[in-house]
């Protein structure tokens, strides 16, 4: 057995091969890749005999899931009514702009994915950015490049 069917293997033993813990498999699984990998995603459909199309389904319905490999550092910028009007689509922008890449998209060399979110519910510290669940309010264009170099020191 390979060694990556193991580790699948191991996270759905860690729930007693019990379908009620598809979200917490997969939870555990993109924890492991940052991402979804379809092998892996092929592994849980086989051993818990749940159809692949349904695995798909919970791991396409929630927004938590990616089924394309991530970078490093998730940037999430949020764009709902209070962050919006405070300046939230030019802070996209800027991060757009700085890493050469577009919401949705993850730098070249791998180190940051990008993304928007309607709303994290903090609107009174808005504009609002998190970075690996590490949440930055009052966001200007100009904090963008200190934020993004803070992470990169990490590296």
């Amino acid at each position: 057995m390979e060694a990556e069917e193991l580790k699948v293997k191991k996270y759905i033993k860690k729930y007693s091969n019990e379908k009620k813990a598809l979200i917490s498999i997969l939870q555990d699984i993109q924890e492991e890749y940052n991402y979804l990998p379809q092998e892996a995603l092929r592994i849980v459909s086989k051993t818990l005999a749940v159809p692949l199309i349904d695995i798909l389904g919970v791991a396409t319905f929630y927004r938590a899931f990616s089924l394309e490999p991530r970078g490093k550092h998730l940037i999430t910028v949020c764009l709902g009514t209070a962050c919006h009007v405070r300046g939230g689509p030019k802070i996209l922008e800027e991060f757009e702009r700085k890493l050469n890449i577009e919401a949705g998209e993850t730098s070249k060399d791998g180190q940051f994915s990008l993304e928007t979110v309607a709303c994290l519910g903090c609107c009174a510290i808005g504009p609002v950015v998190v970075v690996d669940s590490e949440y930055h309010a009052q966001i200007t264009i100009r904090k963008v490049g200190s934020i993004l170099k803070k992470y990169i020191k990490k590296d």
